[in-house]
């Protein structure tokens, strides 16, 4: 990963386990997030769901990673930190979901996905893919209603750690966020968006 590059990150739990069983699992996952992977990215985007969950991420400049963890000599140290921010993220939600659960090993699939975002078209539909992904997978017929997506904190006035100003402005717009995603529903009965 680099420094001012938007991606896309994704990944599920191992075979057919559940990565969230509880709603105190999502806000954990949520709040490690906030620990491990906030002093590296900014947050566009998300939804958790049982079993998987998607990000949009922008990857703070190089300034503002070093004014917390200190000056990097080379590049390769710095995207060595972003990667073990990463994994750090991982082992410490798996490391309190198995002994939550009383389980061993792997938790998420090995080696989560990136896709690095690199046309304006594709930022604003992976937003809204990640949005729309319950309706997709069928837990709920409302964004709205689903309670672990940034859609509705976009939306909100309450104060909150995502880009939502930077997102917002993206679209446009409260309304013209809100539109696009429902034209978008309406194209999820069809192809599913290629991730």
């Amino acid at each position: 990963m680099q420094t001012e590059k938007l991606y896309h990150i994704y990944n599920h739990a191992n075979g057919s386990e559940n990565l969230f069983r509880e709603t105190e699992n999502y806000l954990y996952f949520l709040r490690q997030w906030d620990k491990y992977i906030s002093p590296i990215a900014e947050t566009l985007a998300y939804c958790l769901m049982p079993n998987h969950f998607h990000c949009l991420v922008l990857i703070k400049k190089q300034e503002e990673i070093e004014a917390t963890f200190g000056k990097f000599e080379t590049f390769q140290k710095l995207e060595y930190l972003l990667s073990k921010q990463f994994a750090n993220f991982f082992s410490s939600y798996t490391q309190a979901y198995n002994k939550r659960y009383n389980r061993k090993g792997s938790l998420f699939a090995p080696n989560f996905k990136k896709k690095e975002i690199t046309s304006n078209d594709y930022i604003t539909k992976v937003i809204a893919y990640i949005h729309t992904n319950p309706i997709h997978h069928r837990f709920t017929q409302d964004l709205r209603k689903w309670s672990f997506t940034s859609y509705s904190s976009m939306l909100s006035t309450n104060s909150t750690k995502l880009a939502r100003t930077m997102v917002l402005d993206w679209f446009g717009g409260k309304k013209p966020f809100e539109d696009f995603h429902q034209a978008y529903i309406n194209t999820i009965p069809g192809e599913e968006m290629n991730i």
